[in-house]
């Protein structure tokens, strides 16, 4: 391990001088040694040390999240669901002790998971009450909008017209409908490119 920490230039600060593939290996080098542990511990070791090996742009930690969720997914044993940035910057952290950052990646974790367990049920309930304000629409468009809705947290007109299939008559005429009955909201204030999301 000592070696691949080297390569990574956690004795030096010479990683950037490094070919990516040799920082890369790197990294890979002490993944692969740390395969005993648990994902969801190895998906934060991941993440700490993808910025020390220089495998991502200066402050960009979008790719060693992503990374690391894969890593905690893995072999079906970790977190099949981490949705780390819902729980705060705790969780994505730098600095500290090795300890202290598994701590607040776990704590992170936990407040990421609790809060989108609260927003799907947020959409659950929203989904129940939709069905029974539009039970007395006609028509395929209006349960259509709905599952759109529901699957996506933004969406247009000109999309709720491709996923639905409908016209986009029709798509206007229910987003309007449901917007005066507060189901949905609109959220750009412009008279174009507009777009709602669910009124949780």
């Amino acid at each position: 391990m000592a070696s691949s920490a080297r390569r990574l230039g956690f004795k030096n600060n010479a990683t950037q001088a490094e070919p990516f593939a040799d920082r890369a290996g790197g990294w890979l080098d002490l993944m692969e040694q740390a395969t005993y542990l648990h994902p969801i511990t190895r998906a934060c070791m991941g993440f700490d040390l993808w910025n020390r090996a220089g495998l991502g742009q200066y402050g960009d930690r979008m790719e060693a999240a992503v990374t690391a969720a894969r890593i905690a997914a893995s072999d079906g044993k970790g977190a099949i669901f981490a949705p780390l940035a819902m729980g705060g910057a705790g969780g994505l952290r730098a600095g500290g002790a090795p300890a202290d950052r598994l701590v607040r990646w776990l704590d992170g974790m936990e407040t990421a998971c609790l809060t989108a367990m609260r927003h799907l049920d947020d959409i659950e309930a929203w989904s129940t009450r939709a069905e029974v304000e539009t039970s007395l629409l006609s028509g395929k468009t209006s349960p259509a909008l709905r599952a759109v809705l529901t699957e996506w947290p933004l969406v247009s007109a000109p999309m709720a017209e491709a996923l639905t299939r409908a016209s986009r008559a029709a798509v206007q005429r229910n987003l309007v409908w449901m917007e005066a009955r507060g189901l949905i909201r609109e959220v750009t204030g412009q008279g174009r490119y507009r777009m709602w999301r669910l009124n949780v």
